[in-house]
């Protein structure tokens, strides 16, 4: 294969981040970083001597500051990429079914709503896998009470666009909690607990789950909407 691929975690928010890159023209992208390890990935880059040529976020997240803003401070001449639909402001933004090309890699953007308005998947098809943000998580899905979320939407989204996939895709999420890494479309359409319902028997899980407002949600949203480059807490006022 052509590819290269690293699968990199920040522990606080438990966010997985991904770099992506082709072997023989060294461009590369970076899927959801973190701003506190953009340092790292920055380091990465450089040590597999790498050309940064696209850093994206499957969505605006709410419990991280995202990594863009200070990724293109530390790598001059890489581009931002977001969903259009997200509302949020960077260099470049996708829409269902464009592409984003690195030498020989394609990235195929498909709209996943439901966790929020702005969520999207990309789906490598030459490698056989998709990185699904929150849409999709192992064994889970993206809570859907905030950001324009909707369970019945989100539902919709899952089995059309991922569970819709090649049975032996392998799928990466945004996040995962109990130290997973991957899963495939045949094992969250045969486990995972919430999506095998019927839709509306997901609606009312989701519904139920009662869970905490998110801790990070006040100072991650504003700075994410415009990737990061603005609007960051007082001490970080210097990283981009």
């Amino acid at each position: 294969s052509s590819c290269m691929f690293r699968q990199l975690f920040d522990r606080e928010s438990c966010t997985y981040t991904y770099l992506i890159a082709d072997k023989n023209t060294r461009e590369a992208v970076l899927i959801d970083p973190v701003i506190e390890l953009a340092e790292r990935d920055a380091k990465l880059v450089e040590d597999l001597d790498l050309k940064l040529k696209y850093v994206i976020n499957t969505h605006v997240h709410a419990d991280h500051i995202t990594g863009t803003g200070r990724l293109k401070k530390l790598v001059p001449g890489c581009k931002s990429i977001l969903s259009k639909k997200s509302g949020g402001t960077a260099d470049i933004l996708m829409e269902d079914g464009e592409k984003i090309v690195f030498g020989g890699q394609e990235l195929e953007v498909a709209e996943t709503p439901g966790h929020t308005e702005g969520c999207v998947t990309y789906i490598h098809r030459k490698e056989g896998c998709a990185f699904t943000g929150d849409a999709l998580l192992i064994r889970g899905c993206g809570r859907t009470d905030f950001q324009g979320g909707s369970s019945n939407i989100l539902y919709k989204s899952v089995w059309n666009k991922i569970l819709s996939l090649p049975e032996d895709f392998t799928l990466y999420p945004a996040h995962d909690y109990k130290g997973q890494t991957q899963t495939s479309v045949a094992e969250e359409k045969k486990l995972n607990p919430r999506l095998t319902k019927s839709e509306d028997e997901f609606v009312q899980i989701m519904a139920e789950l009662n869970l905490a407002y998110p801790k990070k949600i006040d100072e991650s949203l504003p700075a994410n909407m415009v990737c990061g480059l603005y609007n960051l807490p007082e001490k970080m006022k210097d990283w981009v």
